[in-house]
């Protein structure tokens, strides 16, 4: 055989060997939601991926008769052994390239998540291991969320619209659903509604959301935004 021929057999097999881009995409999102102890159903699952639930059930029936995944009586899903290694590791380049992409390239912080998931497909083990090496002992990803393999786990368990009015509240992570969209990233980072600020906590409405007070100015924020911000009282 040609080597040419060889060469183009080679990559045919290896993307047959592995899941497509769109199960990587679920499978990421099936282990955000996993560690989160929420449950994993289809519904959540096209929620999330903003697509019919039809389509989650197409990709969901593949994935699990390639093996990666299971579902029980109650269509709740779970990862297989080899599901879950891969995940695992496929969040960890993502949010080792993120801190990367801030600390080492200076990539604006709102822009990383999707810059981080251009790269990460393409990124071999050598330079991932390289970038790993750059970034060090870095425990989290610039948003708060812990890099597996580091042996930290999710800080902050307090969600911003269930802090009581009058405490002081530390802001520790921002949840994964909300880096996919880059202008509220921009906002909170306008704001200063990153890892590790502290704010009072003015005032709490379902309708009217949250009033923070951060010195002089007061951030008012909706209901929904205050939901994807956790941390803990300070």
């Amino acid at each position: 055989m040609p080597d040419a021929q060889k060469h183009s057999t080679s990559r045919r097999r290896h993307a047959q060997d592995g899941p497509t881009e769109k199960m990587r995409e679920y499978l990421e999102v099936i282990y955000y939601l996993s560690v989160r102890n929420e449950p994993v159903i289809g519904a959540r699952l096209a929620e999330w991926m903003n697509v019919t639930p039809p389509t989650v059930t197409n990709i969901v029936q593949r994935m699990e008769d390639q093996g990666y995944i299971v579902r029980d009586s109650r269509g709740e899903i779970r990862f297989s052994e080899v599901g879950f290694t891969l995940a695992e590791a496929m969040v960890k380049r993502h949010r080792v390239l993120e801190r990367f992409l801030v600390d080492v390239i200076g990539i604006p912080w709102h822009k990383i998540h999707e810059e981080a998931v251009r790269l990460e497909h393409n990124l071999s083990p050598l330079m991932e291991e390289r970038i790993a090496a750059l970034v060090g002992q870095s425990t989290t990803c610039p948003h708060g969320n812990p890099i597996p393999g580091t042996g930290v786990g999710y800080a902050g368990t307090l969600r911003l619209d269930h802090a009581e009015p009058g405490s002081r509240f530390m802001l520790r992570r921002i949840v994964e659903e909300a880096e996919e969209d880059s202008e509220l990233m921009r906002h909170l980072q306008n704001n200063g509604l990153t890892p590790g600020a502290v704010f009072e906590v003015l005032e709490q409405s379902p309708a009217y959301g949250v009033a923070l007070r951060d010195g002089e100015r007061t951030i008012m924020l909706s209901a929904q935004i205050a939901a994807v911000l956790w941390g803990e009282r300070a």
